[in-house]
């Protein structure tokens, strides 16, 4: 899969978020790696000053570390985290 960095392809990552238990939210952080699971409240923190780049980036590396139900998923979403999680990242 081509990761394309695209506003279009964030609201499809943004999609996946929505659809699952875990709340998606961009903050002002002095995160170490650009963003903050909080596993036990499913919430996922991004920091907002992030360029386009930095926040598709840390929104593919939470789907690849977060256990997520992909029934709820709907069928284009599937398919989304599937391809995802067979992609390497190389950043």
């Amino acid at each position: 899969m081509e990761i394309k960095y695209t506003k279009h392809f964030l609201n499809r990552l943004e999609d996946i978020f929505s659809e699952t238990d875990y709340n998606l939210r961009y903050e002002k952080g002095r995160f170490q790696s650009g963003y903050c699971i909080l596993k036990d409240n499913k919430i996922a923190i991004v920091n907002k000053y992030y360029s386009l780049d930095g926040k598709i980036n840390s929104l593919l590396e939470i789907l690849k570390q977060i256990d997520l139900d992909t029934s709820k998923l709907s069928e284009k979403n599937q398919k989304l985290f599937h391809d995802i999680n067979q992609t390497q990242l190389s950043f």
